[in-house]
Protein backbone atom coordinates (compact mmCIF):
# COMPACT_ATOMS: atom_id res chain seq x y z
CA UNK A 1 0.00 0.00 0.00
CA UNK A 2 1.28 3.45 -0.94
CA UNK A 3 0.17 6.54 0.95
CA UNK A 4 -0.15 9.63 -1.18
CA UNK A 5 0.14 13.33 -0.48
CA UNK A 6 1.49 16.55 -1.98
CA UNK A 7 4.75 18.44 -2.07
CA UNK A 8 4.03 21.87 -0.62
CA UNK A 9 6.42 24.84 -0.47
CA UNK A 10 8.32 24.50 2.80
CA UNK A 11 8.71 28.22 3.59
CA UNK A 12 10.56 27.33 6.81
CA UNK A 13 11.83 30.89 7.07
CA UNK A 14 12.20 30.78 10.85
CA UNK A 15 13.99 27.44 11.24
CA UNK A 16 17.15 29.25 12.34
CA UNK A 17 15.25 31.70 14.54
CA UNK A 18 15.91 30.85 18.18
CA UNK A 19 12.73 31.72 20.12
CA UNK A 20 12.63 35.10 21.84
CA UNK A 21 10.55 35.75 24.94
CA UNK A 22 7.93 38.44 24.48
CA UNK A 23 7.14 41.04 27.13
CA UNK A 24 4.11 40.15 29.26
CA UNK A 25 0.96 41.76 27.81
CA UNK A 26 -1.29 44.01 29.90
CA UNK A 27 -4.13 41.48 29.79
CA UNK A 28 -4.66 37.87 28.77
CA UNK A 29 -7.89 36.13 27.82
CA UNK A 30 -7.73 32.45 28.69
CA UNK A 31 -10.58 30.30 27.28
CA UNK A 32 -11.75 27.32 29.29
CA UNK A 33 -11.83 25.30 26.08
CA UNK A 34 -8.42 24.95 24.42
CA UNK A 35 -8.60 21.20 23.97
CA UNK A 36 -10.67 18.43 22.44
CA UNK A 37 -13.39 17.36 24.84
CA UNK A 38 -15.43 19.04 27.57
CA UNK A 39 -14.43 22.60 28.55
CA UNK A 40 -12.76 23.14 31.91
CA UNK A 41 -14.77 24.69 34.73
CA UNK A 42 -13.55 28.12 35.86
CA UNK A 43 -12.72 28.17 39.60
CA UNK A 44 -11.87 31.87 39.90
CA UNK A 45 -14.12 34.91 39.88
CA UNK A 46 -13.92 38.62 39.18
CA UNK A 47 -11.59 40.44 41.59
CA UNK A 48 -9.54 37.37 42.52
CA UNK A 49 -5.78 37.75 42.66
CA UNK A 50 -3.92 35.03 40.76
CA UNK A 51 -0.30 34.04 40.24
CA UNK A 52 1.58 32.37 37.41
CA UNK A 53 0.82 28.66 37.23
CA UNK A 54 -2.22 28.86 39.53
CA UNK A 55 -5.08 26.54 38.61
CA UNK A 56 -7.95 28.67 37.26
CA UNK A 57 -9.92 26.00 35.40
CA UNK A 58 -10.50 22.39 36.49
CA UNK A 59 -10.94 19.57 34.01
CA UNK A 60 -14.68 18.85 33.96
CA UNK A 61 -14.76 15.27 32.76
CA UNK A 62 -12.41 12.51 31.65
CA UNK A 63 -11.69 14.08 28.25
CA UNK A 64 -10.98 17.58 29.50
CA UNK A 65 -7.95 19.55 30.65
CA UNK A 66 -6.80 21.71 33.56
CA UNK A 67 -6.04 25.35 32.78
CA UNK A 68 -3.59 27.57 34.65
CA UNK A 69 -2.95 31.29 34.77
CA UNK A 70 -0.16 32.48 32.49
CA UNK A 71 0.32 35.79 34.34
CA UNK A 72 0.10 37.18 37.85
CA UNK A 73 -2.51 39.85 38.46
CA UNK A 74 -6.24 40.33 38.97
CA UNK A 75 -9.19 38.61 37.34
CA UNK A 76 -11.11 41.31 35.48
CA UNK A 77 -14.00 39.07 34.53
CA UNK A 78 -15.14 35.55 33.76
CA UNK A 79 -17.13 36.00 30.61
CA UNK A 80 -18.30 34.26 27.48
CA UNK A 81 -16.34 34.63 24.26
CA UNK A 82 -16.88 33.46 20.70
CA UNK A 83 -14.13 31.08 19.64
CA UNK A 84 -12.71 31.08 16.11
CA UNK A 85 -14.93 28.09 15.24
CA UNK A 86 -18.04 30.07 16.20
CA UNK A 87 -18.76 28.27 19.48
CA UNK A 88 -19.38 30.12 22.75
CA UNK A 89 -16.87 29.35 25.51
CA UNK A 90 -16.20 30.60 29.02
CA UNK A 91 -13.12 32.81 29.28
CA UNK A 92 -11.08 34.19 32.21
CA UNK A 93 -9.70 37.67 31.52
CA UNK A 94 -6.75 38.64 33.74
CA UNK A 95 -5.05 42.01 34.10
CA UNK A 96 -1.33 41.47 34.53
CA UNK A 97 0.53 43.19 37.35
CA UNK A 98 3.79 42.73 35.45
CA UNK A 99 5.43 40.87 38.35
CA UNK A 100 5.01 37.32 37.03
CA UNK A 101 5.01 35.92 40.57
CA UNK A 102 4.92 32.13 40.66
CA UNK A 103 2.09 30.40 42.50
CA UNK A 104 2.87 28.64 45.75
CA UNK A 105 1.18 25.61 44.19
CA UNK A 106 4.15 25.05 41.87
CA UNK A 107 6.44 22.17 42.80
CA UNK A 108 7.87 19.21 40.89
CA UNK A 109 5.32 16.38 41.07
CA UNK A 110 6.03 13.36 43.25
CA UNK A 111 5.90 10.28 41.05
CA UNK A 112 6.35 6.70 42.17
CA UNK A 113 4.45 4.67 39.57
CA UNK A 114 2.44 4.76 36.34
CA UNK A 115 -0.72 6.07 38.02
CA UNK A 116 1.03 9.00 39.68
CA UNK A 117 2.83 9.75 36.41
CA UNK A 118 -0.46 10.00 34.50
CA UNK A 119 -1.94 12.11 37.34
CA UNK A 120 0.99 14.52 37.05
CA UNK A 121 0.54 14.83 33.29
CA UNK A 122 -3.15 15.49 33.87
CA UNK A 123 -2.52 18.23 36.42
CA UNK A 124 -0.01 19.96 34.13
CA UNK A 125 -2.75 20.74 31.62
CA UNK A 126 -0.71 19.58 28.65
CA UNK A 127 -2.54 18.72 25.43
CA UNK A 128 -1.34 17.77 21.96
CA UNK A 129 0.88 20.74 21.14
CA UNK A 130 1.26 19.94 17.46
CA UNK A 131 -2.17 21.43 16.86
CA UNK A 132 -4.59 18.62 17.77
CA UNK A 133 -5.20 19.69 21.37
CA UNK A 134 -6.16 16.22 22.67
CA UNK A 135 -5.56 15.95 26.47
CA UNK A 136 -2.25 14.10 26.77
CA UNK A 137 -3.06 12.23 29.97
CA UNK A 138 -6.03 10.57 28.24
CA UNK A 139 -3.74 9.27 25.50
CA UNK A 140 -1.34 7.91 28.13
CA UNK A 141 -4.09 6.32 30.27
CA UNK A 142 -3.62 2.85 28.82
CA UNK A 143 -5.39 0.08 30.73
CA UNK A 144 -3.10 -2.68 29.50
CA UNK A 145 0.45 -1.35 29.07
CA UNK A 146 1.56 -4.63 27.49
CA UNK A 147 -0.32 -3.55 24.36
CA UNK A 148 2.03 -0.62 23.81
CA UNK A 149 4.78 -1.96 21.56
CA UNK A 150 6.17 1.42 20.55
CA UNK A 151 5.83 5.16 20.93
CA UNK A 152 6.01 7.13 17.69
CA UNK A 153 7.22 10.68 18.30
CA UNK A 154 5.69 13.05 15.78
CA UNK A 155 8.47 15.42 14.70
CA UNK A 156 7.34 15.73 11.08
CA UNK A 157 6.06 19.33 11.25
CA UNK A 158 4.95 19.06 7.63
CA UNK A 159 2.92 22.30 7.30
CA UNK A 160 4.56 25.22 5.49
CA UNK A 161 5.99 28.05 7.63
CA UNK A 162 5.76 26.33 11.06
CA UNK A 163 9.08 25.71 12.87
CA UNK A 164 8.16 25.68 16.57
CA UNK A 165 8.63 21.88 16.80
CA UNK A 166 11.90 22.22 14.93
CA UNK A 167 13.13 24.66 17.57
CA UNK A 168 12.09 22.20 20.31
CA UNK A 169 14.33 19.55 18.77
CA UNK A 170 17.23 21.99 18.44
CA UNK A 171 16.91 23.98 21.66
CA UNK A 172 15.35 21.41 24.00
CA UNK A 173 16.64 18.13 22.65
CA UNK A 174 17.70 16.98 26.10
CA UNK A 175 14.11 17.30 27.31
CA UNK A 176 12.81 15.28 24.36
CA UNK A 177 15.04 12.42 25.52
CA UNK A 178 14.23 12.98 29.20
CA UNK A 179 10.61 12.55 28.13
CA UNK A 180 11.53 9.29 26.44
CA UNK A 181 13.22 8.09 29.65
CA UNK A 182 10.10 8.98 31.65
CA UNK A 183 7.88 6.91 29.33
CA UNK A 184 10.36 4.05 29.56
CA UNK A 185 10.37 4.19 33.34
CA UNK A 186 6.67 4.62 34.07
CA UNK A 187 5.06 2.91 31.07
CA UNK A 188 7.63 0.23 30.37
CA UNK A 189 7.86 1.07 26.66
CA UNK A 190 11.07 -0.17 25.08
CA UNK A 191 10.84 1.09 21.50
CA UNK A 192 10.68 4.73 20.41
CA UNK A 193 10.52 5.94 16.82
CA UNK A 194 11.11 9.59 15.97
CA UNK A 195 9.50 10.43 12.63
CA UNK A 196 11.06 13.56 11.13
CA UNK A 197 11.00 15.05 7.64
CA UNK A 198 14.25 15.33 5.72
CA UNK A 199 14.09 19.13 5.45
CA UNK A 200 15.17 19.62 9.08
CA UNK A 201 18.90 18.91 8.97
CA UNK A 202 19.96 20.48 12.27
CA UNK A 203 17.06 18.89 14.15
CA UNK A 204 17.84 15.50 12.55
CA UNK A 205 21.48 15.84 13.65
CA UNK A 206 20.40 16.56 17.25
CA UNK A 207 17.95 13.66 17.35
CA UNK A 208 20.41 11.20 15.80
CA UNK A 209 23.23 12.28 18.10
CA UNK A 210 21.16 11.60 21.21
CA UNK A 211 19.46 8.49 19.85
CA UNK A 212 22.90 6.93 19.31
CA UNK A 213 23.42 7.29 23.06
CA UNK A 214 19.96 6.01 24.05
CA UNK A 215 18.84 2.41 23.87
CA UNK A 216 15.62 1.67 22.02
CA UNK A 217 15.36 4.96 20.06
CA UNK A 218 15.25 5.07 16.25
CA UNK A 219 15.17 8.14 14.01
CA UNK A 220 13.15 7.66 10.82
CA UNK A 221 14.00 10.32 8.25
CA UNK A 222 10.93 10.73 6.08
CA UNK A 223 10.45 12.43 2.71
CA UNK A 224 8.95 15.92 2.90
CA UNK A 225 5.56 14.94 1.56
CA UNK A 226 2.53 16.58 3.18
CA UNK A 227 0.66 15.40 5.31
CA UNK A 228 3.52 13.35 6.74
CA UNK A 229 2.54 14.42 10.27
CA UNK A 230 -0.99 13.02 10.06
CA UNK A 231 -1.30 10.32 12.72
CA UNK A 232 -2.38 7.49 10.40
CA UNK A 233 0.16 8.52 7.76
CA UNK A 234 3.01 8.72 10.28
CA UNK A 235 2.25 5.33 11.83
CA UNK A 236 2.19 3.71 8.40
CA UNK A 237 5.39 5.38 7.21
CA UNK A 238 7.37 4.65 10.39
CA UNK A 239 5.88 1.36 11.58
CA UNK A 240 4.28 -0.04 8.39
CA UNK A 241 1.03 -0.50 10.30
CA UNK A 242 -2.44 0.52 9.16
CA UNK A 243 -4.75 2.02 11.77
CA UNK A 244 -8.22 0.62 11.01
CA UNK A 245 -11.15 2.87 10.16
CA UNK A 246 -12.55 4.27 13.39
CA UNK A 247 -9.56 2.89 15.26
CA UNK A 248 -6.72 4.38 17.28
CA UNK A 249 -2.95 3.94 17.09
CA UNK A 250 -3.21 1.73 20.18
CA UNK A 251 -5.18 -0.76 18.07
CA UNK A 252 -1.91 -1.46 16.25
CA UNK A 253 0.26 -1.31 19.38
CA UNK A 254 1.34 2.32 19.07
CA UNK A 255 1.04 5.60 20.97
CA UNK A 256 1.74 8.77 18.97
CA UNK A 257 2.95 11.87 20.82
CA UNK A 258 4.07 15.24 19.50
CA UNK A 259 7.74 16.06 20.09
CA UNK A 260 7.01 19.38 21.85
CA UNK A 261 4.38 17.71 24.04
CA UNK A 262 6.95 15.11 25.10
CA UNK A 263 9.55 17.80 25.81
CA UNK A 264 7.07 19.77 27.91
CA UNK A 265 6.19 16.71 30.01
CA UNK A 266 9.88 16.24 30.84
CA UNK A 267 10.26 19.90 31.81
CA UNK A 268 7.14 19.73 33.99
CA UNK A 269 8.44 16.68 35.85
CA UNK A 270 11.60 18.68 36.57
CA UNK A 271 10.21 22.10 37.56
CA UNK A 272 6.50 21.65 38.21
CA UNK A 273 5.50 24.62 36.05
CA UNK A 274 2.27 23.74 34.20
CA UNK A 275 1.45 24.66 30.60
CA UNK A 276 1.33 28.48 30.68
CA UNK A 277 3.25 29.60 27.60
CA UNK A 278 3.79 28.60 23.98
CA UNK A 279 6.48 28.93 21.36
CA UNK A 280 4.67 30.35 18.32
CA UNK A 281 5.99 30.78 14.79
CA UNK A 282 5.02 34.24 13.50
CA UNK A 283 5.31 34.45 9.72
CA UNK A 284 3.51 35.29 6.50
CA UNK A 285 3.74 37.97 3.81
CA UNK A 286 2.25 40.67 6.08
CA UNK A 287 4.78 40.10 8.88
CA UNK A 288 7.70 42.50 9.16
CA UNK A 289 10.12 40.19 10.98
CA UNK A 290 9.25 36.45 10.87
CA UNK A 291 10.44 34.74 14.04
CA UNK A 292 9.62 32.28 16.81
CA UNK A 293 8.22 33.92 19.93
CA UNK A 294 7.50 32.56 23.41
CA UNK A 295 4.31 34.10 24.77
CA UNK A 296 1.92 33.60 27.70
CA UNK A 297 -1.17 31.60 26.75
CA UNK A 298 -4.08 34.01 26.38
CA UNK A 299 -2.01 36.75 24.73
CA UNK A 300 -4.04 38.37 21.95
CA UNK A 301 -2.84 37.86 18.39
CA UNK A 302 -2.70 41.64 18.12
CA UNK A 303 -0.25 41.86 21.05
CA UNK A 304 1.72 38.90 19.70
CA UNK A 305 2.17 40.46 16.27
CA UNK A 306 3.18 43.79 17.78
CA UNK A 307 5.58 42.12 20.21
CA UNK A 308 7.13 40.12 17.37
CA UNK A 309 8.05 43.26 15.45
CA UNK A 310 4.78 44.34 13.88
CA UNK A 311 3.26 44.14 10.42
CA UNK A 312 4.53 45.66 7.19
CA UNK A 313 1.07 45.75 5.64
CA UNK A 314 -2.54 45.27 6.70
CA UNK A 315 -3.23 41.52 6.81
CA UNK A 316 -6.04 40.25 4.61
CA UNK A 317 -6.13 36.89 6.42
CA UNK A 318 -4.64 35.65 9.69
CA UNK A 319 -4.46 31.94 10.53
CA UNK A 320 -4.12 29.84 13.62
CA UNK A 321 -1.63 27.26 12.32
CA UNK A 322 -0.39 26.69 8.78
CA UNK A 323 -1.96 27.42 5.38
CA UNK A 324 -3.04 23.80 4.76
CA UNK A 325 -5.07 23.07 7.90
CA UNK A 326 -5.03 26.40 9.72
CA UNK A 327 -8.18 28.21 10.86
CA UNK A 328 -8.81 31.82 9.82
CA UNK A 329 -9.36 34.06 12.83
CA UNK A 330 -12.25 36.56 12.80
CA UNK A 331 -10.37 39.13 14.87
CA UNK A 332 -6.85 39.96 16.09
CA UNK A 333 -8.34 40.01 19.59
CA UNK A 334 -8.39 36.19 19.50
CA UNK A 335 -5.97 34.68 22.05
CA UNK A 336 -2.99 32.37 21.68
CA UNK A 337 -4.22 28.93 22.75
CA UNK A 338 -2.45 25.89 24.19
CA UNK A 339 -2.25 24.28 20.76
CA UNK A 340 -1.34 27.41 18.80
CA UNK A 341 1.94 26.55 17.11
CA UNK A 342 1.86 29.37 14.54
CA UNK A 343 0.19 32.61 13.57
CA UNK A 344 0.40 33.28 9.84
CA UNK A 345 -0.55 36.79 8.64
CA UNK A 346 -1.07 37.08 4.88
CA UNK A 347 -1.24 40.19 2.72
CA UNK A 348 -3.99 40.70 0.14
CA UNK A 349 -2.01 39.07 -2.68
CA UNK A 350 -1.18 35.91 -0.72
CA UNK A 351 -4.69 35.61 0.74
CA UNK A 352 -6.58 36.12 -2.53
CA UNK A 353 -8.64 33.08 -3.44
CA UNK A 354 -8.26 31.80 -7.01
CA UNK A 355 -11.27 31.68 -9.31
CA UNK A 356 -13.24 28.44 -9.11
CA UNK A 357 -14.16 26.71 -12.36
CA UNK A 358 -16.14 23.51 -13.12
CA UNK A 359 -14.62 20.11 -12.31
CA UNK A 360 -12.81 18.63 -15.32
CA UNK A 361 -12.82 15.08 -13.93
CA UNK A 362 -9.03 14.75 -13.88
CA UNK A 363 -8.97 12.69 -10.69
CA UNK A 364 -5.98 14.53 -9.20
CA UNK A 365 -7.84 14.95 -5.91
CA UNK A 366 -8.16 11.17 -5.48
CA UNK A 367 -4.62 10.50 -6.73
CA UNK A 368 -3.14 12.73 -4.02
CA UNK A 369 -5.52 11.92 -1.15
CA UNK A 370 -3.57 10.02 1.55
CA UNK A 371 -6.52 7.63 1.91
CA UNK A 372 -7.57 7.55 -1.77
CA UNK A 373 -10.97 9.07 -1.07
CA UNK A 374 -12.93 10.48 -4.00
CA UNK A 375 -13.77 14.15 -3.28
CA UNK A 376 -15.65 14.45 -6.60
CA UNK A 377 -18.13 11.73 -5.61
CA UNK A 378 -18.30 13.05 -2.06
CA UNK A 379 -19.26 16.48 -3.42
CA UNK A 380 -21.93 14.87 -5.59
CA UNK A 381 -23.38 12.88 -2.67
CA UNK A 382 -23.36 16.01 -0.53
CA UNK A 383 -25.27 17.98 -3.17
CA UNK A 384 -27.80 15.13 -3.40
CA UNK A 385 -28.10 15.01 0.39
CA UNK A 386 -27.32 11.28 0.32
CA UNK A 387 -26.10 10.18 3.72
CA UNK A 388 -26.08 6.58 2.50
CA UNK A 389 -23.62 7.42 -0.30
CA UNK A 390 -21.46 9.51 2.01
CA UNK A 391 -21.18 6.51 4.32
CA UNK A 392 -20.16 4.24 1.41
CA UNK A 393 -17.60 6.82 0.27
CA UNK A 394 -16.04 6.80 3.78
CA UNK A 395 -16.04 10.59 4.08
CA UNK A 396 -15.57 10.16 7.83
CA UNK A 397 -12.01 9.00 7.05
CA UNK A 398 -11.15 12.46 5.70
CA UNK A 399 -8.63 14.19 7.99
CA UNK A 400 -9.23 17.55 6.27
CA UNK A 401 -5.58 17.88 5.28
CA UNK A 402 -6.42 19.93 2.18
CA UNK A 403 -4.41 17.92 -0.36
CA UNK A 404 -7.44 17.67 -2.66
CA UNK A 405 -7.99 21.43 -2.73
CA UNK A 406 -4.27 22.08 -3.15
CA UNK A 407 -3.94 20.03 -6.35
CA UNK A 408 -7.34 20.78 -7.91
CA UNK A 409 -6.74 22.62 -11.23
CA UNK A 410 -10.29 23.97 -11.03
CA UNK A 411 -9.58 25.45 -7.57
CA UNK A 412 -12.69 23.84 -6.11
CA UNK A 413 -13.19 24.07 -2.31
CA UNK A 414 -13.08 20.29 -1.91
CA UNK A 415 -11.86 20.11 1.68
CA UNK A 416 -14.58 22.55 2.79
CA UNK A 417 -17.18 20.38 1.05
CA UNK A 418 -15.75 17.31 2.79
CA UNK A 419 -16.13 19.03 6.17
CA UNK A 420 -19.77 19.81 5.45
CA UNK A 421 -20.30 16.28 4.14
CA UNK A 422 -18.98 14.83 7.40
CA UNK A 423 -21.57 16.87 9.30
CA UNK A 424 -24.24 15.60 6.92
CA UNK A 425 -23.10 12.01 7.51
CA UNK A 426 -23.27 12.43 11.29
CA UNK A 427 -26.81 13.76 10.97
CA UNK A 428 -27.74 10.80 8.76
CA UNK A 429 -26.25 8.24 11.19
CA UNK A 430 -27.96 9.91 14.15
CA UNK A 431 -31.31 9.76 12.33
CA UNK A 432 -30.70 6.09 11.48
CA UNK A 433 -29.92 5.31 15.11
CA UNK A 434 -32.97 7.20 16.37
CA UNK A 435 -35.17 5.31 13.90
CA UNK A 436 -33.79 1.94 14.99
CA UNK A 437 -34.32 2.78 18.66
CA UNK A 438 -37.89 3.84 17.93
CA UNK A 439 -38.58 0.59 16.11
CA UNK A 440 -37.07 -1.34 19.02
CA UNK A 441 -39.62 0.16 21.36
Amino acid sequence: MKLHGVRVPHKKNTADSQPVKMAVPSTVSIPMSMHIGKPAKAIVKRGDTVKVGQLIGEADGFVSSNIHSSVSGKVLKVDEMTASNGSKVSCVVIESDGKQELSEEIAPPKISDFESFVAAVKYSGVVGLGGAGFPSFVKLSVKDLSKVEAVVINAAECEPYITSDTRTMIDKSKYVFKGIEALKKYMGVKRFVIGIENNKREAIHKMQELSDQTEGVEVHILPSVYPQGGEKVLVFNTMNRIIPKGGLPLDVGVIVINVTTLSFIAEYLENGIPLIEKCVTVDGSAVKEPKNVIVPIGTSIEDLLEGAGGLKTEPAKVLYGGPMMGIAVPSLKEPVLKNTNAIIAMDAKEAKLPKTTPCIGCGECTNHCPFRLDPREIARAYRLNSGEDLQKLCVDLCMECGCCSFVCPANRPLVQTNKLAKIKLREYLAAQKAGQEKEGK
